[in-house]
């Protein structure tokens, strides 16, 4: 987006002489002789900075800077004084005015200021972009992190699928993320407020199996002192997720079958039905299809889970999503340890970017872990080194993330500036201000 100039004066001539200044200085300008027009102009997400005469008929140049902090408390303001109003303009920065100016100025100053305002404006909404990047995303966004064209596509399906009631088959490797899928498809989802029931089939004790998910009444088997809700009815209104379902028995997948075709299951040791309002979200971490093949998944289950089916890509899939994913990963940990955030380096990033990760987001959380308890010689380096200054850690940042993307792409700047939102002139500039070249990517 082009950044703007509003300029503000009752005075023609000053308003013209502005206007060529503005002009030559390559600067896009709106010249305006009312602060009403002006003030029509601004809205929190205005890209561009507001010169204004204090001295102006009807509404002044205050009147003008106060209506537009309460829009926006860090829009740059500049005033223009006469010398008489030199106190006044002072007594203004206090109130939030980015700067003063006063008649008779100098062209080359009223640039250079603007300049440095135009420069803080654009920090201030890149900043805001950021945060609503890493705060503001919807619950998916915050749980299916990622840039990438498989991402997108993952986010949309999934927004698509939750909306209804349909029951999903969860596809993909292994630490792909597929039970975060399944939380994302139950929070979008109407049945969001009620229970989502974890059900890890591997880890279930096989001659308890049926009494775990189904449950059971008093003295069905020895030991069972009283009669217990199962897993199926626990979860009534909400989502039961069977993760790793490709490990259930066969002769469990018969009655599982029953229960998710007539929504009823039936204790063990009692004779009446329950009936049961719950959505189904099933995981393999194999293909059901070679499991029905070699005769330990039922066909007829298969058929009926994989109605709708998502795929959860792996991370070679999705490499330029690393940096940002590491970075969110790193934060996590450091919250979950109590840590401090360490600084990551940027050729940490390009190294997470372009190493293999054949355990997927879970390998990469495991490095994430070991990168902030300092534990990884290999990905450590400089972990704890920090900047003076806000300005050198935010810009240390930024180059660690444009560098890990340009590794990520291979050096290829036009997919580096898709990747990160930027247009091409703006990569080239962060490029030389942080001093980044294309043959870093192979470094």
């Amino acid at each position: 987006m082009t950044q703007t100039v509003l300029f503000v004066d009752d005075e023609e001539e000053l308003r013209n002489a502005t206007s060529q200044t503005l002009m030559l200085a390559d600067l896009p300008a709106m010249i305006l002789d009312k602060a009403e027009l002006a003030l029509a102009q601004i809205s929190r997400g205005f890209d561009g900075v507001l010169v204004t005469d204090i001295r102006m008929p009807d509404h002044d140049g205050l009147w003008l800077m106060r209506k537009v902090l309460e829009i926006d408390p860090e829009f740059p303001v500049i005033l223009v004084t006469g010398h008489g109003d030199v106190n006044l303009a002072v007594a203004s920065i206090r109130e939030g005015a980015y700067d003063f100016i006063e008649k008779p100025f100098a062209p080359s100053r009223l640039v250079s200021t603007i300049q440095r305002a135009l420069d803080k404006r654009r920090l201030t909404l890149e900043n805001r972009s950021l945060k609503r990047e890493v705060g503001g995303r919807d619950k998916i966004e915050a749980r299916l992190i990622g840039r990438s064209d498989a991402m997108v596509a993952l986010r949309k399906e999934v927004r698509a699928i939750a909306a209804t009631d349909a029951d999903v088959l969860i596809t993909g490797a292994t630490g792909v993320g597929k039970d975060v899928t399944a939380h994302a498809l139950h929070d979008l989802s109407a049945r969001g407020p009620h229970p989502f029931v974890h059900i890890n089939c591997a880890a279930l004790p096989v001659d308890l199996v049926e009494s775990e998910l189904f449950g059971h009444e008093a003295g069905a088997f020895p030991g069972a002192m009283r009669a217990r809700f199962g897993k199926f009815e626990f979860a009534r209104q909400g989502t039961v997720f069977l993760d790793e379902i490709d490990s259930l028995p066969v002769t469990v997948q018969a009655k599982l079958l029953h229960a998710i075709q007539a929504r009823r299951i039936t204790r063990l040791g009692a004779n009446d039905p329950v009936s049961l309002d719950i959505r189904i979200i099933a995981a393999a971490k194999t293909d059901l299809a070679d499991a029905v093949a070699q005769g330990t998944f039922r066909a007829d289950l298969l058929y009926r889970l994989n109605v709708v089916t998502i795929h959860v890509p792996p991370l070679s899939d999705r490499r330029d999503d690393i940096p940002s994913l590491f970075l969110n990963l790193a934060a996590q940990a450091a919250a979950r340890y109590s840590k401090q955030m360490p600084d990551v380096p940027a050729e940490v990033l390009a190294q997470m970017a372009t190493k293999d990760w054949p355990g997927n987001v879970r390998e990469l959380r495991n490095a994430a872990d070991r990168f902030v308890l300092g534990l990884d010689p290999a990905t450590s380096t400089n972990a704890n080194s920090t900047q003076d200054t806000l300005s050198d850690r935010m810009a240390a940042h930024e180059k660690s993330l444009i560098l890990a993307a340009l590794t990520a792409h291979g050096g290829s700047l036009k997919q580096t500036y898709e990747a990160l939102g930027l247009s091409r002139k703006a990569l080239y500039e962060k490029m030389q201000k942080h001093g980044i070249s294309k043959a870093d990517a192979d470094s």
